[in-house]
């Protein structure tokens, strides 16, 4: 089973440019999981008969948002987080801005497993949604995969806004304690990997070099100075059962690349 992410930062932008679909026939993933959709399904021109779909979309129009695409319909579909944890986190941040009303999680339920998709928050350049990724948001996302757990094991996926390590983005040492790399995002990650969720694409690679996000600027992409902040995470007793992890760094359309996973018996 192929199960890929990818923040398409405009799904109607990637359809627009022609890439969407030819990425659909030459990748052929069992389940794709999506980020930043910006639309709501029927914005949408696209017919899909091979899947299943689950959308949830923020009530700003043009922002935020996720999907799930899958070949095999799941056995239950939720949005958000369950009301206990959303009541036992304060989930707006200082502007007032509910990130719950933002479309950043699906949670899909397989018959070996759970998989979920998430945009989590970025902290801004001002770090201003800061306290709500470090504070709130972290901490909410790893009790839902933790409850999930309890369960089945789980595949959690998407754009996390954050590089864990210095071999995660090209250029460490200039962007230390800016979003995307403060200590606090980095801790937040770092609580999944405590918890036992696996990193997959370490199982099989090490060193820096394997970015999924660059910048418009200065040929970044070109020149593969980027970031690594979306990634496919597993429950430890997955970890066997995962064959390949890979970036697909020559699939264009937005300034992310799509992330995959294979999971074998």
């Amino acid at each position: 089973m192929k199960i890929y992410s990818w923040n398409v930062n405009g799904l109607r932008a990637v359809l627009k440019k022609g890439l969407f679909l030819p990425f659909l026939a030459e990748h052929k993933p069992d389940i794709l999981c999506l980020q930043e959709t910006k639309s709501e399904r029927e914005q949408v021109e696209i017919d899909l008969p091979d899947y299943h779909e689950y959308w949830s979309s923020a009530t700003t129009k043009g922002y935020s948002g996720t999907a799930i695409f899958s070949r095999t319909e799941p056995l239950s579909v939720s949005y958000g987080f369950p009301k206990a944890i959303s009541k036992r986190y304060q989930l707006v941040d200082d502007a007032g801005r509910d990130s719950e009303t933002e479309g950043r999680v699906i949670t899909a339920e397989f018959d070996k497993f759970y998989v979920v998709t998430v945009y989590t928050p970025n902290a801004k350049d001002d770090l201003s949604r800061l306290p709500l990724r470090s504070e709130s948001w972290d901490p909410a996302f790893l009790d839902h995969c933790k409850a999930l757990e309890k369960k089945k094991p789980v595949v959690f996926c998407g754009d996390l806004n954050v590089a864990h390590t210095e071999l995660d983005l090209a250029n460490p040492k200039p962007n230390r304690g800016k979003k995307g790399f403060t200590n606090e995002e980095r801790a937040g990650f770092q609580a999944f990997v405590d918890a036992g969720f696996v990193d997959t694409l370490r199982i099989f690679r090490e060193g820096n070099g394997h970015y999924t996000w660059w910048s418009h600027f200065a040929n970044s992409r070109a020149r593969n100075v980027g970031w690594r902040i979306d990634y496919v995470l597993v429950s430890s007793a997955l970890q066997k059962s995962v064959k390949a992890a890979d970036i697909h760094a020559d699939v264009m359309g937005s300034d992310h690349c799509p992330v995959s996973i294979t999971l074998g018996k």
